[in-house]
């Protein structure tokens, strides 16, 4: 791969970069501070430079200069010059992305497409709450080490043979996407681990081989799509909820998304264990077996090392697991997510009750201002209507009427969607360009609430085809286990799969559950 897109990894063999006596079954040496970071490669820091300036441009053209006639207000013509020029800013990330929200906050008071009280109030959007409550459970199972003993204790307990450790890993990412919210998180956790699994087998010391590159692909897979099983999952599943709620009025909740989503998610896991152990990278029987005697006994004295469990460990999994009944039984008892969580967040900080204090409790405050300006932003969208106003444009002008079938519009929809997650970095952004053209679809055509909307918001978790594509790709790749050819075949095969699966999953499952009409 030619080098402006990317930067070369410093291998670990370099000895003037580390010690003599490296240890690769030492699991300190995968801590994520001691991993290489990528650095922007020319291109992108040629796009940081003129971001600022065409963002400022793009805002100038589009609000006073360019005569847009189907739009009839200013703070239509306001609210696209504002989109724009944010998109501009958020994909160059001329400036932080954080700063990038605040400005377009400021920027939508100002010029009067909402009130300054409700782009203020989007910081305490009750998503936002459930944003910032999940992090704090998530920093709960960190704190007690719980997740990272239930993730040595399965890899010891059941990975008993190459087949045994994918598997384990399979189980281990799904059940920790019920827990941590965030899939970088999740990949902090669990990388150490799979690292020395990987220098088990062969795959260390800047040395690759297919049982590596196997492993951590699957986990960045799985670290993805796992989190698609869950509504609460990933943060921008909650802003897809807020916006069907601001479109509709309504939502879907954590059991109806369970039902909708997790078969399918634990499909598309199977699937691309699959392809990536037995069709693009089959490993020869040598790497199926253990390179270093006595490997999986150091797993087992980082486990020992632990101790025994703790009560606080005992209270964790419990406040968890009471959590998660809930969420689950929300049909139920009509309990809403947040206040679930709020519910769990207050025990796991009570005095006594506990576990973690609020000096442990782990919340990246950028992102949650990057969220509350996205969020802003959608309440600009839905102000002015502008979504559904270039949804009836763009499809007049490409001829499509009311005679359009539903099909042609699902398959469309879903693959922009899909596709969208080689180019864009933020989950949130795509689901804030297409989810509410997916709501100006349905509601333009007349189509049933959520048949396109839902859908196309299943498939947000798609970011793991390049390095750029996400925060745990780019972790996962400076681990130096695989090149952008491994992970732009693997991925890109399981992201024309995983379209392909969702719309047999449109024709079958979601229609049975009432969300979709038939594709065809």
């Amino acid at each position: 791969m030619p080098a402006p897109f990317f930067t070369t990894y410093r291998t670990m063999t370099e000895t003037k970069e580390r010690p003599e006596a490296f240890d690769p079954l030492d699991m300190n040496n995968y801590r994520i501070e001691k991993l290489p970071k990528m650095q922007k490669s020319s291109f992108e820091r040629w796009m940081a430079i003129v971001g600022g300036p065409l963002a400022i441009l793009a805002f100038i053209l589009f609000n006073w200069v360019i005569d847009i006639d189907f739009l009839q207000t200013q703070a239509e013509t306001s609210m696209l010059a504002i989109f724009v020029s944010g998109l501009i800013l958020w994909m160059t990330e001329a400036i932080p992305n954080y700063l990038t929200s605040l400005v377009i906050i400021l920027a939508i008071v100002l010029t009067g497409v909402t009130s300054q009280k409700v782009a203020f109030a989007q910081l305490g959007h009750p998503v936002m709450w459930l944003n910032i409550l999940s992090f704090v459970l998530a920093s709960m199972l960190v704190k007690t080490r719980v997740a990272k003993r239930f993730a040595l204790w399965f890899v010891l307990k059941f990975g008993k043979s190459a087949r045994g450790i994918f598997f384990s890993f399979i189980v281990i990412n799904i059940v920790l996407s019920a827990f941590i919210s965030a899939t970088t998180a999740k990949a902090s956790i669990l990388l150490p681990i799979f690292m020395v699994v990987a220098a088990i087998y062969g795959a260390s010391d800047g040395n690759r081989n297919n049982f590596g590159r196997n492993l951590v692909l699957q986990n960045l897979f799985q670290i993805n799509v796992g989190a698609t099983g869950f509504l609460t999952g990933s943060g921008a599943h909650l802003l897809a909820i807020s916006l069907f709620m601001g479109a509709y009025g309504s939502g879907i909740g954590y059991s109806e998304w369970f039902v909708a989503c997790f078969p399918l998610t634990v499909i598309m896991i199977l699937i691309g264990w699959f392809i990536g152990t037995k069709v693009i990278f089959p490993m020869k029987p040598e790497e199926r077996k253990p390179q270093i005697e006595g490997g999986m006994q150091r797993l087992q004295s980082e486990l020992d090392a632990m101790g025994k469990m703790t009560v606080e460990e005992y209270k964790a999994i419990a406040i968890f697991v009471g959590v998660l009944l809930l969420w689950a039984t929300d049909s139920l008892h009509g309990i809403d997510a947040t206040v679930v969580a709020f519910i769990g967040a207050v025990v796991a900080l009570m005095p006594g009750i506990g576990v973690v204090k609020w000096n442990d409790v782990d919340i990246p405050w950028h992102l949650m201002l990057f969220s509350a300006g996205a969020y802003t932003l959608g309440a600009g969208l839905d102000a002015t209507k502008l979504p559904e106003t270039l949804v009836n444009v763009g499809f007049d002008s490409l001829g499509i009427t009311a005679d359009t079938p539903f099909w042609v519009l699902y398959v469309v929809l879903t693959f922009l969607m899909m596709f969208s997650g080689l180019i864009f970095q933020s989950k949130t952004m795509r689901t804030l360009i297409f989810v509410p053209i997916a709501i100006g679809v349905e509601q333009k055509f007349g189509f049933p609430m959520l048949s396109l909307a839902f859908p196309v918001a299943m498939l947000i978790e798609h970011v793991y085809v390049l390095p750029f594509n996400s925060k745990p790709a780019a972790l996962l790749y400076n681990t130096n286990q695989y090149s952008w050819t491994d992970t732009f075949k693997f991925g890109i095969i399981m992201m024309v799969i995983s379209w392909l699966l969702i719309l047999v999953w449109g024709e079958t499952v979601l229609h049975w559950l009432g969300y979709t009409p038939l594709l065809f």
